[in-house]
């Protein structure tokens, strides 16, 4: 009976990927077995005849070395559970209001920019269901304190309140360390203080705010905690926090590459909590890689907090961000991909790059582009803008399927910044497509310029759809309008 070219491409791969291990674990036992001197029986019987006390110290010595090795060894962590803010319909900002609103604020933005404004939202990869906060709903805009403070209390604590509801086990005094980030408000006291004092932590809770990283700060928070909890006593708990705060941010000028951010950018946020327990977990982290690309100046000021020349101050996106991006996953997988390709993908890549050397000068040879879904059930791209995705998907040769999560989740929700990956990994579990032991890969970027991967195995699928997706998973995937190539958006 024939076999068909799936299965033949399956057993290649398991034989190609164990091969090495089974040869090196033959070769050492043959060897041992040629040149051991002493039989085994030999052994046996000279360990019967030592005196009781040195074997009884024999044995404690050995457990004592045990337990160095395990107390020295880094513990697995665990993603126990997250939770996302869920925004109300009264905060939905459809197209037909932000053009109303732009018309009525004459004073602010001339029609030329809200012509250029309406375009990009049109081709934005946004939907009629995105939400902002209340300060966006008044003219002009509410950019206070107060009303950015209102704003971080609203997601904030929603999103906290959704986790903690979904472990009824931990409590929040059960919490040791807790992480939040939001990239450019950052008021006094922190939003870490505001969280301590909401939920009424621990006073010896170790607790850290992380600003200015932009989109990526929420793996990035991720990386912290898991360096936390590998040296942590166990059953260590970390909390997350990841936000970004849009009230205050409000860019009221006319230059078009700052006004990119008030298209995209939508009120979000998430939580998570992660231990070194596997008691209750539904992910285990696998692998966290970070790559920074400021020592370049067109990285570094490729997102950019700035005033335009009339004094206005807001975020200025490059225009080749989705290349930068490009260039920075670029890097950012060579550190990665070996961590986590089978070992056939990995051979492909040797045997190009060897092609190339021995050809130089000759001919041309294209490397071999890893397939990265031998490695990965699922793919959560940064939603920060089509182009983005764009890039990231003909970069790696990703299906409309395999990005599905990410597009989506800019239609529904928009660009929430650092949140973006949660509502992602939300939206594969809504559908019911997560299971036992599937490998999911995060991927985000943000403004220095970096890009972080996460891989995650999951331990246990969500039981239900209660999240973000709840009352709109069954509508999607929608289908997403056409656009012409030479007009992209980035964020």
């Amino acid at each position: 009976m024939g076999s068909s070219p799936h299965v033949i491409m399956m057993v290649s791969r398991l034989v190609v990927d164990n091969f090495l291990g089974v040869f090196a674990v033959a070769v050492a036992a043959a060897v041992v077995g040629k040149a051991w001197p002493v039989r085994l029986e030999e052994i046996l019987e000279q360990m019967l005849a030592l005196p009781r006390v040195y074997v009884f110290m024999a044995v404690i010595l050995a457990a004592a070395l045990e337990k160095m090795r395990r107390m020295r060894r880094l513990r697995d962590v665990y993603l126990v559970e997250y939770g996302c803010f869920r925004p109300k319909p009264c905060y939905r900002t459809p197209f037909a209001t932000c053009l109303e609103h732009a018309h009525l604020m004459p004073y602010l933005v001339d029609e030329e920019s809200v012509a250029f404004a309406m375009r990009l939202l049109e081709r934005s990869g946004l939907g009629e269901e995105t939400c902002v906060p209340d300060a966006y709903h008044y003219m002009p805009p509410d950019r206070s304190l107060k009303a950015s403070r209102d704003e971080a209390e609203l997601v904030i604590f929603a999103a906290v309140d959704d986790v903690f509801a979904k472990t009824a086990a931990i409590k929040p005094a059960d919490i040791d360390v807790l992480i939040v980030n939001c990239s450019i408000f950052t008021p006094v006291p922190v939003f870490a203080d505001m969280v301590v004092n909401k939920y009424k932590l621990r006073s010896d809770v170790k607790i850290m705010n992380l600003s200015g990283m932009g989109c990526s700060a929420g793996l990035v928070s991720v990386g912290l905690a898991r360096k936390i909890l590998q040296v942590a006593p166990a059953g260590t708990r970390v909390l997350i926090v990841s936000t970004e705060i849009l009230s205050s941010q409000y860019y009221v000028g006319t230059e078009r590459a700052m006004l990119l951010p008030n298209c995209l950018f939508r009120m979000g946020a998430a939580a998570m909590i992660l231990s070194n327990s596997p008691s209750e977990a539904r992910f285990r982290l696998r692998r966290v890689v970070r790559t920074v690309t400021a020592a370049r100046d067109a990285d570094y000021r490729c997102v950019f907090q700035e005033e335009d020349d009339k004094g206005n101050t807001g975020i200025r996106l490059s225009k080749d961000l989705a290349t930068t991006a490009g260039y920075a996953l670029k890097n950012n997988i060579a550190a990665f991909g070996p961590l986590v390709l089978p070992a056939t993908e990995q051979l492909l890549v040797a045997l190009s790059l060897l092609k190339r050397r021995l050809l130089r000068g000759r001919a041309k040879v294209r490397l071999y582009r890893p397939d990265f879904r031998t490695a990965f059930e699922h793919i959560c791209i940064h939603a920060g803008g089509r182009g983005v995705i764009d890039e990231v998907q003909d970069g790696l040769g990703l299906s409309d399927d395999d990005v599905e999560a990410s597009r989506m989740t800019l239609h529904r929700f928009g660009n929430t910044s650092s949140s973006s990956v949660l509502y992602e990994l939300a939206y594969l579990e809504a559908k019911g497509r997560m299971k036992k032991d599937d490998r999911v890969w995060m991927i985000s970027f943000g403004a220095g310029f970096d890009c972080n991967s996460v891989s995650w195995e999951c331990v246990k699928p969500a039981g239900d759809a209660d999240g973000p997706w709840a009352e709109c998973v069954a509508r999607y995937p929608v289908q997403l309008p056409e656009i012409d190539k030479d007009i992209k958006e980035e964020s």
